[in-house]
């Protein structure tokens, strides 16, 4: 199976926003892909000798992924540097889903995703439809 790694907001997100939403991906892409969730680590934002872990451990699971899914909710430092990361380093696909109309979408999620949708179900049925072989034995 490919690996999943779900990227998307942590640091001054709500923790039950932040879990949810890879919860409900877990629930409808578990069974195709091997999911990298980076809530599975127990580190605390802002503290100094955490920091580095929490950047490193992320960088290695975007590293393991072969394909990023991106929460791109909202504005955020970590998820934009995993996605240009995983774009422009690793050449992975990465793809987003979100609320915002392209128009309000920033440039830079624009040009390092390989496409954005508008939920997370759309998301979900793209990378089923072009990642998984569904007729596998």
């Amino acid at each position: 199976m490919k690996k999943l790694y779900l990227s998307g907001p942590i640091m001054d997100e709500h923790l039950g926003q932040a879990r949810a939403w890879r919860e409900a991906a877990k629930e409808s892409l578990g069974e195709h892909f091997t999911m990298l969730d980076p809530m599975r680590r127990q580190f605390v934002d802002r503290e100094v000798d955490s920091a580095n872990e929490i950047v490193e451990f992320d960088l290695q699971d975007v590293r393991d992924a072969d394909i990023i899914l991106v929460n791109y909710n909202k504005a955020s430092i970590g998820t934009a540097m995993e996605v240009f990361y995983a774009a422009h380093n690793l050449e992975k696909f990465v793809i987003g889903f979100s609320p915002f109309a392209f128009k309000n979408c920033s440039p830079w999620m624009v040009r390092f995703c390989t496409k954005i949708l508008p939920s997370l179900e759309d998301a979900s049925d793209y990378l089923i439809a072009n990642f998984v072989d569904l007729h596998q034995d």
